[in-house]
């Protein structure tokens, strides 16, 4: 029996290959036209992006249950979640999940990574918020690494718990649905500097990069929308009134290199992002309530 090597054997008929191409294009459009919806769904006005292009501007969106993520290699950390809230009521949660790496860090984040040093494993997009608006998986989903970042124990279990129940139990309440965009602020870095390399390496735990500061902006979203935005550094006593920690979503992008809400009309940003605290957030009630769980 002779052996057939011709390339009209070997190699894919032209026919059978144009159908190949096809279902790859349309699985491609498919998958991108469901991950645009997804990431559309959780980020009113677009997803968070960088100002301007650079080596630490490479970011991947990972794709949570109720929440996504903007995810720094470089970093080691995320550099910002973006998540929607609507008013449910009163709602059940089940019980804290445990904590769970996520293989797609890439760089090896596990659950022990914070041990003895210090920190605290600080949730940005928060396990109730995530239960109540989310149910069962996306509590699940908030209790990835990729989801901690460290924090001092003063301010993950005091003042960022108490703006976190703030915005839960008095802004949801009160506007119905919220827009919430929350992320570090790490040390700017010097290029030429060979101090700001020997920080960039040794301020981390594990490979995680600690950051000197948090934020959190709150939108509710409309044709007229209000916007409250706060900075809150590693160093707080953790009793300060909220409304100390207030700022304009310009200061937020200044000291991030981000650019936040990008498909807001041209016309509403300027005056809109340059104010601290755009409406009625009622600041004086709320800045000084304890948290939930104090």
């Amino acid at each position: 029996m002779s052996l057939d090597l011709s390339l009209s054997r070997v190699l894919p008929r032209p026919r059978n290959l144009l159908m190949s191409l096809v279902l790859v294009v349309a699985g491609v459009m498919l998958w991108q036209s469901t991950e645009q919806h997804y990431r559309e769904r959780l980020s009113w006005m677009g997803v968070t992006e960088w100002q301007e292009p650079g080596v630490q501007a490479f970011t991947r969106v990972l794709r949570n249950d109720g929440y996504l993520v903007g995810w720094s290699d470089f970093r080691v950390g995320a550099l910002w979640t973006s998540y929607r809230l609507q008013e449910r009521g009163s709602v059940d949660i089940g019980p804290r999940p445990d904590f769970s790496a996520d293989w797609r860090t890439l760089w090896p984040v596990d659950t022990s990574s914070y041990r003895g040093s210090g920190y605290d494993r600080g949730h940005l997009a928060p396990n109730y918020a995530m239960a109540v608006n989310g149910g069962e998986a996306a509590q699940r989903d908030s209790f990835l690494m990729s989801n901690m970042l460290p924090q001092s124990p003063k301010l993950n279990r005091q003042l960022w718990q108490r703006l976190e129940a703030v915005v839960m139990d008095h802004f949801l309440p009160r506007f119905g649905q919220l827009q919430v965009i929350t992320g570090p602020i790490y040390t700017p870095m010097d290029w030429l500097s060979g101090e700001s390399w020997r920080h960039l390496a040794l301020n981390r735990v594990g490979f995680v990069e600690i950051p000197e500061s948090f934020y959190k902006i709150i939108v509710v979203p409309g044709d007229t929308p209000l916007a409250v935005a706060f900075i809150m550094p590693q160093d707080v006593d953790g009793g300060e009134p909220l409304s100390q920690y207030l700022v304009s979503i310009d200061e937020v992008e200044q000291r991030t290199g981000l650019n936040f809400l990008p498909s807001l009309p041209a016309s509403l940003e300027p005056a809109w992002e340059a104010t601290a605290g755009v409406g009625d957030w009622d600041l004086s009630q709320v800045s000084r309530l304890p948290g939930r769980f104090e």
